[in-house]
């Protein structure tokens, strides 16, 4: 079995009749400890694939540490193996800061908010895109169309979402995929940064709507487009405008909704 897929044995069934038996592969969702230094930071549910990715994506997301600075990932088994401990080493001067913010939290969601601080930390000021984002229709819609044979999760359970890294033409360079949208792009940052990729090279495809903190992940890994198959939430607009990230949507083979960026002023002379 496909490293993060389990399987369950199903009845097909139309709605009175009793057809067949079968096995139906599904996603497996479990927690994901994240101990930094020896003390849990978060924990996350998520799909126990590619978690050396996910880990190092996480971090670099949350503004924990540089890339150069984040060590190797222990992945140990807990609890009969139904979840996973990461541990991993920070340099102790990004230790301190790292530890008093984990004694605040009072929880967790898959999209890192949790409580009032983390509400004022929500709408902090991002950092600045100063090179525009030069894709074409063409070269996402290039993108769009490799895609669809680069998931094999979502092929197995079409229960996952993907994100992708695409070069300036549209050729898919890496690919990950999750149940949780957020994982999958910390997991798509975390694997960049580890071959040592430019973000700001090309431009990310999520199979996923357009959420806030999507565009905050993407700004953050210095990427300067970001393209989506559903529409933006309101508070994703405004962040990707304020930070300069060029924001495709409701993107199809045919199609695409253009919401900021040089290709929305270039068209409508702005």
């Amino acid at each position: 079995m496909t490293e993060g897929v389990a399987s369950i044995t199903t009845r097909r069934s139309a709605y009175n009749d009793a057809l067949e038996q079968g096995e139906r592969a599904i996603p497996i969702e479990a927690p994901v400890a994240i101990e930094i230094n020896g003390v849990v930071y978060a924990v996350m549910m998520a799909t126990p694939a590619d978690l050396d990715d996910f880990v190092t994506g996480f971090i670099l997301s949350e503004g924990l540490a540089d890339a150069g600075e984040i060590g190797p990932v222990e992945l140990v088994r807990v609890a009969d193996g139904e979840g996973v401990v990461a541990r991993i080493n920070l340099p102790a001067d990004r230790a301190v800061p790292i530890m008093e913010r984990a004694r605040r939290r009072l929880g967790d969601s898959s999209c890192g908010l949790c409580g009032v601080e983390s509400i004022e930390a929500a709408l902090r000021p991002l950092p600045k895109l100063t090179t525009p984002s030069t894709a074409t229709p063409q070269a996402i819609r290039n993108a769009l169309a490799a895609l669809h044979d680069a998931q094999p999760l979502n092929a197995l359970t079409s229960a996952t979402h993907a994100a992708a890294f695409a070069q300036a033409d549209g050729a898919l360079v890496l690919v990950r995929e999750d149940v949780g949208r957020h994982n999958a792009l910390d997991k798509l940052i975390g694997a960049l940064a580890r071959a040592g990729e430019d973000a700001s090279l090309g431009f990310i495809v999520m199979t996923s709507r357009c959420s806030y903190e999507l565009v905050e992940k993407a700004v953050r890994a210095n990427c300067q487009l970001l393209v989506t198959i559903s529409a933006p939430t309101d508070l994703a607009v405004r962040r990707a405008k304020a930070a300069g990230l060029a924001l495709a949507v409701v993107a199809r083979n045919d199609t695409m909704l253009w919401v900021t960026g040089p290709q929305m002023e270039a068209a409508y002379g702005l």
